[in-house]
């Protein structure tokens, strides 16, 4: 068997690859039912799954809005998944779940690390969402702003996230 935070991270990629290549394909429930699978397991293995859903909870909501807000603004564009007109695509939501999950197990030892929160965010968001551009998930509208409002709302939701995580730890190491 694998070790939890190699697990973690490869069920987290398999995670993203499922919902962004569906996506792409015109087939996003796909990703969403891998994506679903990815949570039920984490949360089987966590030892309070009840924490740890709230924090899903949680990052599902934050990740909700701020990808509506991205469609709202005009930055990006989805050509599937989108239920209600205007609303983030619920692929896309499905994958702040998933990142939920890498919170408390692969990322646990930097979520006292506020500064490189803030780095991993800005760095980290605007090269997720262009390698799924580029893999056809998703389309920027003006790509400078784009990677821009991302950047910077990657940096503020991380360490947002991270704080969440530290409080609602059901992986919490005693």
């Amino acid at each position: 068997m694998l070790p939890p935070l190699i697990l973690n991270i490869a069920l987290f990629q398999a995670a993203w690859m499922a919902c962004v290549l569906g996506a792409a394909k015109g087939v996003p429930g796909i990703g969403v039912i891998v994506a679903a699978v990815v949570v039920v397991w984490h949360l089987w293995r966590a030892a309070d799954a009840k924490r740890e859903l709230i924090l899903i909870f949680v990052a599902l909501l934050l990740g909700g809005l701020f990808e509506t807000f991205l469609m709202q603004m005009g930055w990006v564009r989805y050509h599937n998944g989108i239920v209600i007109q205007g609303i983030a695509p619920y692929w896309m939501v499905a994958l702040w779940a998933v990142f939920a999950t890498t919170l408390n197990v692969s990322l646990h030892n930097l979520l006292a690390k506020r500064g490189l929160a803030v780095m991993l965010g800005a760095l980290g968001g605007p090269a997720a969402y262009y390698a799924g551009a580029k893999l056809g998930a998703l389309e920027f509208v003006a790509l400078g702003s784009a990677l821009a409002a991302i950047g910077v709302g990657w940096a503020i939701l991380t360490p947002v996230l991270f704080e969440v995580a530290r409080r609602f730890d059901g992986y919490a190491r005693t």
